[in-house]
Parts: C-alpha cells; structure tokens; sequence
C-alpha cells in the first residue's frame, strides 16, 4: 500500500483525507495492522484506482478452503435409480 500510494506522490495527509481516515489509520494499513478494518483497506484501494485487486480477493473461483470443503461434502458414492422407481423418466 506504501509503495503504491508513494509511486503516486501522494502525501500521506491527503491519502487519509481522501480516505476519510486519520494519518494514523494511515499508517497502521501501510504497516500491515491486521486490526485496520476492511473499509479502511478498501477506500484506500479506491483512491489508489486499485479496487479490481477486491474484486479478486473474494471471487469464488480464488477461494482453495470454501473449494475443499465444498469438495468435502460431495457424497462418497453414487447409486442408480431403481427401475421401478415411479419418478424415474
């Protein structure tokens, strides 16, 4: 987040600003805060013209645990339809 705000020579007061967060808040996204909330780090995705990197960090298609467990639930076995089964077309 430094490194991309400073290759736009943004001052941290006016990233803040436009972020509409404190200098401080600032500067504990930058350091890497787990605590800094999401809104914090999507605004300053949004002034920085980088808010497709969201898009990305919650796809579906990105997310390994949600697949493996998904995968996990899939029955162990499939069995076939009785002949006599009334539903069965």
């Amino acid at each position: 987040m430094r490194t991309a705000r400073k290759r736009r020579r943004i001052p941290q007061k006016l990233m803040a600003e436009r972020m509409l967060v404190s200098v401080q808040t600032l500067q504990r996204l930058e350091a890497g805060d787990p605590t800094v909330g999401l809104a914090a780090l999507a605004s300053a995705l949004f002034v920085l013209g980088m808010t497709a990197r969201l898009e990305t960090l919650v796809a579906p298609e990105t997310d390994r645990v949600g697949t493996s467990e998904e995968i996990g639930r899939l029955p162990h076995s499939i069995h076939t339809p009785r002949r006599d089964d009334p539903l069965d077309f």
